[in-house]
């Protein structure tokens, strides 16, 4: 009987990689190397709480003439304040409104709201032109990003004017009620997220290794990624502020890309054990998993950092805030795969192998023999159907895929980009249908106009009837309603003008509107004035100019990441060619996967099917937000498989051989790391706010068709046409490497190699 060989030494590695260093000390140093990755973990924590996050001001979100004219506002103190305002209505069933009491519940309020912390000031009740309601104005002293921090209170006076008055209907809306709901209805939204994600991902886990340790650590390795990346994040913050998303994304990005770098580590150490037949020791096995997926994890991690990193080019507080967490998450789930997974694998090695030898002694005592388990090397049926026509027909699969890629593009032509307004959020948080029926009862409420100018102190008296002059030409636009009011700073260098716009922002009359006083009542009144400098800020201007700075930083963006995605890839494969069929297989698939979100999301046909109401465009920050946070992930898969070709290339092996048995061998992994993040990803859908909605969707399509088209369809007919080209200019990818030895009975071993993908 042949009982295995154990206790064989590691394979000699010329000049070791980074990898394969830090896995030979976390393997030699199992738990020192545990303990050491959750105290980290602790640490970051412990150190992010007490220092607290540093979060975006109002100063920090302006952009465009918008954010000009804010800037220049605040200048004289004539900055937008948030604003609370208490409606008063009958009750549903009860008739016309009793105006005697809601005149005394609107006074109770006015009266109970009066002296609170944080109010400015308080209006005496107004009532609607139709006679339906009353309201009540709290302005508080804090800035607008701050208002949500200071509601509650005033919240508490409401429900108990409303107590006191229970023959009127009592409520509160306005931005700070409204951003209050919307935050916890998010967080109630991404709790349910995670009870859906994690289970999924777990079954998804237990499937692939049949092994409930082997499916934890994965998880584990994730969720302890996120936790450090929270901390981490914290700190980050007082260098680039958190715009309130870095969470969300650490979240959403971190379990992705955390479970698929410890799968791609796990799936190939479990290979190397296999193929070993338990003649080499855990640590050998880490060793060889180090250097090959090791080194792919590195690379995937780089280039999702770094193409993450080409968001801050936007000049915008959000995507600066979400380049910062998916940085932060992507490089700490790299340590982790690099540091800690290595000790975790030789621990759970060292017990495979006491199991193995129980099974051998029981076997020997029955006289059979034992068998080492050899790796799976099939794809599949799925894989190996889709592979077929490939191998067979490698340009009918090429142009037939690439037609029905660009055929789930075409719907891209048309996208309608528009920033999300307040009317959009779910109607599920009580302040958005107060919110509904004030703008019912108010309508000249819905939006505004806000002309700022700034101009010496002795021109305050021609800016004023500059001003005067423009309200006389605006007074008679049919998309303007009620008394424009007329603001100037104590110190007269500011004044400013606002117009009530009774349509919402995203109305075209609105629009239209701002047109209109941009191009036509401004420069025709204070636009003359020399010395004068003028600008247009509002609800209506914000919502405007927004996307419309996305679409001028948009050029230099995708510029930044094609040259990123490039180099990385060149540096990578020491191939030009691959290079380039990396870039426009990612654009390929960025500009598929936003065209079925345009099909789905502007369409109504969805509505029901993904519960969301369509608003006949798409969040002006998703396609930014998709395009580079795909092409980083695509990275995965892109370097994963390559490698796998490589590293057939570098042994010898014919180029049309080794594409073929480098998608099969990788194949698995792929689409159970694609599974992963689809079913990460796809549990966002549920999400009531419907920018996340379409991100959630748009990145769950992306990774399907990245990884099962893309990345088995497309990219080997493109590599088995391309042949040998495939590697220019690289001058070794065709010769044999010393890749395999022998152990003392001549049974071959993997080794490493040196400079593989």
């Amino acid at each position: 009987m042949n009982l295995p060989v154990r206790n064989l030494p590691a394979p000699s590695l010329p000049a070791p990689s980074l990898p394969v260093r830090v896995a030979r000390w976390s393997a030699g140093h199992p738990w020192r190397a545990i303990v050491g990755w959750f105290l980290f973990v602790a640490v970051c924590l412990g150190v992010g709480v007490s220092i607290g996050s540093n979060p975006a001001t109002t100063k920090d979100f302006r952009v465009g003439e918008a954010g000009r004219a804010e800037a220049m506002a605040a200048e004289g103190g004539l900055q937008q304040r948030p604003v609370e305002r208490v409606l008063i209505t009958a009750r549903p069933g009860t008739g016309p409104l009793d105006t005697v009491a809601a005149e005394a519940a609107a006074q109770d309020a006015a009266g109970r709201m009066r002296g609170l912390p944080h109010v400015l000031s308080v209006t005496d009740p107004i009532r609607s032109t139709d006679g339906t309601a009353v309201r009540v104005d709290v302005t508080l002293d804090v800035e607008e990003r701050e208002g949500p921090d200071h509601v509650a209170p005033l919240q508490a006076r409401t429900a108990e004017v409303q107590q006191a008055h229970p023959d009127v209907w009592v409520a509160e809306t306005g931005s700070p009620s409204i951003s209050k709901g919307v935050n916890h209805q998010r967080g109630e939204d991404l709790s349910r997220t995670e009870m859906i994600a994690l289970p999924v991902t777990l079954l998804t886990l237990l499937f692939v290794f049949r092994s409930a340790a082997m499916a934890a650590v994965p998880l584990l390795l994730a969720l302890s990624s996120i936790a450090a990346a929270v901390g981490l994040s914290t700190l980050a913050s007082h260098v680039f502020p958190d715009a309130g998303v870095g969470t969300n994304v650490i979240l959403l990005i971190g379990l992705a890309v955390g479970v698929d770098y410890t799968l791609f580590y796990l799936k190939r150490e479990r290979e190397e054990r296999a193929r070993s037949g338990g003649r080499l020791t855990s640590q050998a096995v880490v060793e060889l998993a180090a250097a090959t997926s090791g080194r792919a994890v590195v690379l995937s991690g780089l280039a999702v950092a770094v193409s993450s990193a080409t968001l801050f080019l936007a000049d915008d507080v959000i995507f600066a805030s979400i380049a910062t967490g998916t940085i932060v998450v992507t490089l700490v789930a790299v340590a982790s795969s690099l540091t800690v997974l290595p000790a975790l694998l030789v621990k759970l090695g060292a017990r495979a192998e006491r199991r193995a030898e129980r099974k051998a002694t029981r076997a020997a005592h029955r006289d059979r023999s034992v068998r080492a388990k050899q790796p799976r090397t099939d794809a599949g049926r799925i894989i190996s159907a889709l592979l077929r026509p490939t191998s067979r027909h490698p340009a009918a699969t090429l142009v037939v895929s690439v037609l029905a890629m660009l055929a789930l593009a075409l719907p891209l032509l048309g996208i309608n980009l528009t920033d999300m307004g307040r009317e959009t959020h779910s109607r599920a948080i009580p302040a958005m249908r107060t919110y509904d029926r004030l703008n019912l009862a108010f309508p000249e409420l819905k939006s505004m106009h806000q002309v700022v100018v700034r101009a010496d102190p002795g021109l305050a008296d021609e800016v004023t009837g500059a001003l005067r002059d423009l309200e006389r030409r605006a007074v008679t636009d049919p998309a303007l309603a009620g008394t424009a009011e007329l603001r100037t700073s104590p110190d007269r260098r500011i004044s400013m003008i606002e117009f009530p716009v009774p349509h919402y922002v995203s109305d075209d009359a609105a629009q239209d509107s701002l047109d209109r006083l941009r191009k036509d009542y401004v420069p025709a009144t204070v636009g003359r004035l020399a010395g004068a400098e003028t600008a247009v800020t509002g609800d209506v201007a914000r919502y405007a100019d927004y996307p419309q700075h996305q679409m001028d930083k948009l050029p230099l963006i995708v510029g930044a990441l094609l040259l990123v995605t490039f180099a990385i890839t060149v540096g990578a494969f020491r191939s030009v060619v691959l290079g380039a069929v990396g870039i426009v297989l990612n654009l390929l698939s960025a500009a598929a996967s936003l065209g079925v979100l345009v099909w789905v999301f502007q369409g109504s046909w969805a509505e029901g099917l993904l519960g969301f109401t369509s608003t006949g465009s798409i969040g002006s920050r998703v396609p930014l937000f998709l395009f580079v946070i795909l092409f980083g992930l695509s990275m995965d898969y892109q370097v994963f498989v390559i490698s796998r070709i490589r590293e057939a290339v570098l042994r010898g092996v014919p180029t049309r051989t080794a594409v073929l048995d480098g998608v099969r061998s990788s194949a698995g992994v792929v689409t159970s790391a694609a599974f992963v993040m689809m079913t990460v990803f796809a549990s966002f859908v549920g999400l009531h706010i419907i920018e996340m909605k379409q991100i959630g969707f748009s990145l769950a399509v992306a990774v399907l068709l990245d990884a099962f088209v893309v990345r088995i369809m497309i990219l080997p007919a493109l590599m088995l046409l391309l042949g040998r080209a495939s590697w220019w200019p690289s001058r070794g990818a065709g010769r044999v490497s010393s890749t395999t030895t022998t152990d003392g009975d001549g049974v071959p071993v993997s080794q490493p190699l040196k400079n593989v993908g």
